[in-house]
């Protein structure tokens, strides 16, 4: 595959989100930048850090390009890139793997041979109200509220093998929204917006507590290039998360 990239437009549109973060470290998201030298060109300007990848067979591939920092953003069974992520002590240091379920627990331990492997718990951020019955956006994780979360970490923490060391809570129905326009739709989803911000300001901040009083966090990742100032503004996450605004294709 082949593709011309502007450069001073690459450029410009990171120095635009950099402003929108208001000093918080952006994770480059790999899914929206399906070119390692996009990648690595992004991780070199100022304020960009680590990558939010999109599988564990890029991760590895990314980490043997020099990458040192990797989330990958979506719990996986590749038992493949599982194993040899367990027995390789520098991909082990290198890759951070998402979990949701006890079930993935019991799957992950074996592999962690070499010493603890990576954790974050990926908490569903989308939006429920009266009672569970109207819901708005992705249905990431059956983690939703706080009190499910710090239950599951202290799974998480009582396994050898597993090391738990960061959050992650993407709010799609947020960041991918485009809101823009004066029809009633649009008017709608920037109603559906600032409701969905204010929900999970409150439960992110007490799922960061409550897990927080149970061990430290190297990182609490949220966000979207879509929400980068909502979501920067909101006080709880120690980085956000970009990739599309690097193209800013629509």
């Amino acid at each position: 595959p082949l593709a011309v990239l502007d450069l001073d437009a690459f450029d410009h549109n990171a120095h635009q989100m950099r402003q929108r973060a208001l000093g918080l470290p952006i994770r480059v998201a790999s899914k929206s930048l399906r070119c390692p030298q996009a990648i690595e060109r992004a991780l070199a300007i100022e304020g960009f850090s680590g990558v939010l990848g999109f599988s564990l067979a890029e991760a590895i591939g990314l980490a043997e390009r020099g990458i040192d920092d990797i989330v990958v953003a979506y719990p996986s069974v590749d038992l493949a890139s599982i194993s040899r992520i367990g027995a390789d002590d520098a991909l082990r240091s290198t890759i951070t793997l998402m979990v949701d379920s006890i079930e993935h627990l019991d799957l992950l331990q074996p592999h962690a041979r070499g010493g603890p492997i990576r954790i974050a718990i990926d908490v569903d951020a989308s939006l429920s109200m009266i009672r569970g019955r109207l819901h708005v956006g992705a249905r990431r994780s059956p983690l939703h509220q706080a009190d499910q979360v710090v239950d599951f970490a202290r799974e998480v923490l009582r396994r050898p093998g597993l090391r738990l060391v960061g959050l992650m809570a993407y709010e799609g129905q947020i960041a991918s929204v485009p809101d823009t326009g004066r029809g009633p739709s649009s008017l709608a989803k920037r109603g559906m917006r600032v409701v969905s911000a204010r929900e999970l300001s409150r439960r992110r901040r007490r799922v960061v507590e409550d897990v927080r009083e149970l061990c430290d966090l190297e990182f609490i990742n949220g966000g979207g290039t879509g929400s980068i100032s909502l979501s920067a503004a909101e006080g709880n996450l120690t980085e956000v998360a970009a990739g599309s605004g690097f193209f800013s294709p629509t």
